[in-house]
């Protein structure tokens, strides 16, 4: 399957009637380097420029295309919708990102560049939302398990609902079989099943540590959204925190999050591989 990961946004640059450019940017997700891109006014950009675009840049069409940043969403599905090519939304578009920094290297050099702070992979993330009352758990904890166990204990096990890429797998994250890997346990009782479904909806990508007042955890989901999936104000609870949040960071953040009726370990509900 050949997978096009593409960004089309405001760049720091202007043309000679001040108008504000947009480029759109393609990168083959197997490839380093950009595979096209061109710019536009702001207020030229639409669905037909990007579907013009989409054929110039390669006479071979992808099956899939990948997006990150939620303004550019639905813009490039209406362009995709045309030509028969499916749209996913994600944030691991490794390709994409690494080419959008390299090109922001290159606008400093650009008669049209408007110095102002630029981010080239930055997206406004809205406030963390609390989770549904209707579906909170009955409890959860924090826990481990050793990376040379972690595929067969639940790959292997048949869980409903489950998530694990294959790059985000410790092996080809080069982990050591004895590193513990972190993860979130919830016990969500009759709420369970209906937990899990509504969290591969909105596609969780990672569950961090804040510190404040209260201590919380924050799910990191879809393009941008974030859920609060505990608070917290115990100083023993905020050191295991603090814990968790240090062993994902010695292990390239691999954590996980998994979801059981109850403690007995004998069924699970859900279980995703994360990483930030």
């Amino acid at each position: 399957m050949r997978i096009w990961q593409i960004d089309c946004y405001r760049r720091p640059l202007k043309n000679e009637q001040g108008q504000p450019l947009w480029e759109l940017l393609i990168c083959d997700a197997s490839e380093s380097a950009p595979l096209f891109y061109d710019f536009c006014p702001q207020s030229e950009v639409n669905a037909d420029w990007v579907r013009a675009k989409l054929n110039q840049a390669d006479a071979t069409l992808p099956d899939k295309i990948q997006v990150f940043r939620p303004q550019s969403l639905s813009l490039i599905e209406t362009a995709a919708e045309s030509l028969g090519i499916s749209v996913a939304a994600t944030r691991r578009t490794f390709a994409l990102k690494r080419s959008l920094k390299l090109r922001a290297t290159e606008y400093p050099r650009d008669s049209r560049y408007t110095q102002e702070n630029y981010d080239p992979v930055a997206i406004d993330k809205p406030p963390p939302m609390p989770l549904p009352e209707h579906l909170w758990g009955e409890q959860w904890r924090f826990a481990t398990v050793k990376a040379g166990d972690l595929i067969d204990t639940f790959a292997d096990f048949p869980i409903p609902i489950q998530e694990i890429p294959e790059f985000l797998t410790p092996i080809q994250l080069g982990l050591a079989s004895t590193v513990a890997v972190p993860g979130i346990v919830i016990y969500g009782g009759r709420q369970s099943m209906q937990l899990a479904r509504w969290l591969q909806e909105i596609r969780p990508v990672a569950i961090n540590y804040i510190p404040g007042q209260p201590d919380g955890l924050i799910l990191e989901a879809g393009l941008c959204d974030r859920w609060v999936i505990a608070t917290f104000e115990d100083a023993e609870m905020a050191t295991a925190a603090q814990t968790y949040q240090t062993r994902k960071q010695l292990i390239k953040n691999l954590h996980f999050l998994l979801v059981q009726p109850d403690d007995s370990g004998m069924t699970y509900t859900g279980f995703w591989l994360l990483q930030d």
